[in-house]
């Protein structure tokens, strides 16, 4: 057998109707299309609604933007760090004992206590987690960030025009 043998099984494929070629044949004059009106005639956009004002038009856009300078932080707690048991905490340790994945940004948060001094090094630290661990005569260090943030608007800069 070879490539040009092959033919589909008898009646598997059947041709398309073509319609609208003349009287004499099925599908003529009309072409299945009915007498007169609009779907006689020519193709009708996709979405329009007879002349209303289209379902498109009527929803609102979507307001809003995404802020392309948000830094986000992976949130780590004084009781978490307090259940480490290490004196030294740092992002490795951090990391290691999965309350961050490696890359994140870490933010110190205040909720519990410590009830042993620790220095702890993180990106960002909230006023309360701060207070907590100077409070237990422990340390903080602030890590540089991995890239520049936008430094903030000056107030308003066309005040003065």
């Amino acid at each position: 057998m070879k490539l040009h043998d092959l033919v589909p099984a008898e009646g598997s494929n059947k041709r398309r109707q073509r319609v609208g070629r003349g009287i004499a044949g099925k599908g003529g004059k009309t072409a299945g299309r009915g007498t007169k009106g609009q779907k006689a005639r020519d193709t009708i956009p996709a979405g329009f609604e007879g002349g209303q004002l289209p379902m498109m038009q009527r929803l609102p856009k979507l307001k809003g933007f995404n802020n392309p300078f948000r830094v986000e932080y992976t949130p780590v707690n004084l009781d978490a760090i307090a259940a480490l048991g290490e004196s030294d905490v740092t992002l490795e340790v951090i990391v290691a004992r999965g309350l961050a994945k490696k890359g994140e940004l870490v933010k110190v948060l205040g909720r519990g206590s410590l009830s042993s001094a620790i220095t702890v090094k993180a990106h960002a630290f909230s006023a309360s987690a701060e207070a907590a661990i100077t409070a237990a005569g422990g340390s903080i260090e602030k890590l540089d960030k991995p890239f520049k943030v936008r430094p903030a608007a000056q107030g308003n800069q066309h005040a003065n025009r």
